[in-house]
Formats: C-alpha cells, structure tokens, sequence
C-alpha cells in the first residue's frame, strides 16, 4: 500500500494522520505517497498540511463529485475516509450538510472504489452512533441509537459501508472512536475552543450542569489505531478506538482552567444542547486484542501539550475566531 488516498486530509484528524505517515511514523511506510482530497469547508486548512512534501498532492475537491473519484481513485492501493461534517451544534441547526456530506459522500466515494476496484477502505466513524449509555460500554455488536442528525449521518454511512462489503466484496473497515483532542482542531470543538477563550480572558460556555461524560482519546493514539486497521484488520470488521480516560465536562473544565491559569469565574452555564447523550463508551477489546493497539499518551500530559501548543500557535487560531 505505497499510495494512499486521505479524504479530509486537510482537517484535524485526517491532517494528522498524514503528517505523521509522511514523517516516517508508521513502520514500513517510509516511502508512502499521500493524496490529500479535501473541498476545504470552514474545517479544512491547508495550513495543516506539508505542502512542500514531494510525496504529497493535494487536490481540492469533494467527495461528492463521482467524475472527480474516478480520475483520482486508479492507482491509489488504499483509502483512509475522513472527509465528514462532524459538529453536533451545527447539524441541530441544520442537518442537510450532514447528510450530503456524511451519508451522500459515502456512498459516492463506495461506489468509486467498487468501479475502480480500490481497496481496503478504511470508513472513519464515532462512538456517538451508539447512543447514550447508562454504564457498561458498546462492543461493536451494538444497535446503532444515534440522537443527533450528526451521529445519525454517521451511522447512516457506517451502514453503507457494511452494505457496499456484503453486496459488492468491497474490503471496508470501520473504526468508531471516542472524543479525540490534539493540536490543529477547529476552535468549534470544547478543547480548544475553551483554550482558546481562556488564553484571551474570556468565558466559556458549559452546557448545562456540566455533567455529561466522554471518554477522551488523543489524536495521535488514535490515527496509530486507524493505521492498524488499514495494515492488520479484517474487511468487514469494525473496530471500536476507546480513549479509556473519562471525564464529566465538568472536570474537563477543571482540567483546562488549571493549565491555563483560571478559575470558576471563567466559566457560565448555559442551556443544554437539544437531546444531548449524557455517557458515551466503548469496548475496545477487539481492537487490542486482534491487532494489539493500546493508547500512550496520559491524558494529563497529552492536555498539557495541546495548551501548549494553542498558546504557542495564535497565528494557526486567530483566523479562524476572527471568522
């Protein structure tokens, strides 16, 4: 697989993945070809990307567009799908770019793969098409119970993926990871966008009583999962990437005053987000257990280094809280 085609390569997960690919950083793809597809909506940032890389072509585009994977997917020995519409706010506001994006897409670039023969695909998902959960933690053989028109998209393309493996062969895998937190993510997402407030003496908005509870999962732990499952897993299979570190937002928040040298005073309470899931978790046994993944990063020392690097970094977030 020395050709790989990243879609959303240019936003916060997938630009990771990429960086890391192309700075040796998985064994035995030191000489990996990389082509980023990506349109660049509000969350994509070509600021994310090594341009300059030989080994790098960037084409801006969509998903969407059929002609356009077909010309691209030919000789490519892998996909890595990233590109969605991923912000629970957004889509209670409007959902018809989540299922364009997330649904339509998927399913367009499925087919693609099918006529060019293209493969594996590995179809990156969440936790949150799981629902809420009481206690315990999803295995892959869950029911899907999306309660957002995000994670319903979302579980609408993971469904896709397992239909187009069934009918067609295609070699899809699936991974559903937990909250993920790192460098380079839009100021949308709690992390930075808490960060980023308090590093310019500003509030940040908790919902409701704080007390809802994510596990959190560091970037970096999680595009070397989805690495095992594009080298190691099996087509059809889906693979739950769990952070094993859960937090309330409260004590997230906790977390984020401390290490950027704030307080309570910091923080208002708002209304909570129309039908907010309360507790996600994930069982992650197959995924350690078959390919031997486990997270390195403590969350305390992982968070640190975000702050870090949000505080070191306005030039990368000034623009886009400006916009």
């Amino acid at each position: 697989m020395s050709n790989i085609l990243v879609t959303g390569g240019a936003g916060f997960i997938g630009s990771h993945y990429v960086r890391t690919l192309l700075s040796g950083g998985y064994a035995g793809y030191e000489d990996a070809r990389v082509t980023v597809l990506d349109k660049l909506s509000y969350a994509g940032n070509p600021a994310n990307l090594p341009l300059e890389d030989p080994r790098l072509t960037f084409v801006r585009g969509d998903i969407g567009n059929q002609e356009l994977l077909l010309h691209l997917l030919p000789g490519h020995d892998a996909i890595v799908h990233f590109a969605a519409e991923s912000h629970v706010d957004r889509s209670v506001d409007g959902a018809a770019a989540f299922v364009r994006a997330n649904v339509l897409g998927t399913q367009n670039l499925l087919d693609a793969a099918v006529r060019t023969g293209t493969g594996p695909v590995v179809h990156v998902s969440t936790d949150e098409v799981y629902g809420s959960i009481d206690s315990g933690s999803w295995t892959e053989s869950a029911p899907l119970l999306a309660n957002s028109p995000y994670s319903a998209s979302k579980a609408g393309s993971d469904l896709l993926a397992r239909a187009y493996h069934r009918t067609h062969g295609l070699d899809v895998r699936v991974t559903r990871c937990s909250n993920n937190y790192g460098t380079h993510q839009h100021v949308e997402k709690l992390i930075p966008n808490f960060v980023t407030r308090l590093l310019r003496g500003l509030q940040v908005p908790l919902y409701g009583d704080g007390g809802n509870i994510r596990e959190w999962l560091h970037v970096d732990d999680h595009c070397r999962a989805l690495h095992l499952v594009l080298t190691g897993g099996r087509p059809g299979a889906v693979y739950n990437i769990g952070g094993a570190t859960p937090l309330t937002n409260r004590q997230m928040t906790e977390r984020l005053l401390e290490l950027c040298a704030a307080d309570w005073s910091a923080v208002r309470f708002v209304a909570d987000r129309k039908g907010h899931d309360l507790r996600y978790a994930v069982d992650d046994t197959r995924i350690r257990t078959e390919l031997g993944y486990a997270p390195r990063i403590p969350l305390d020392e992982g968070l640190a280094q975000v702050v870090g690097w949000y505080r070191d970094h306005p030039d990368w977030w000034k623009p886009l809280v400006e916009a």
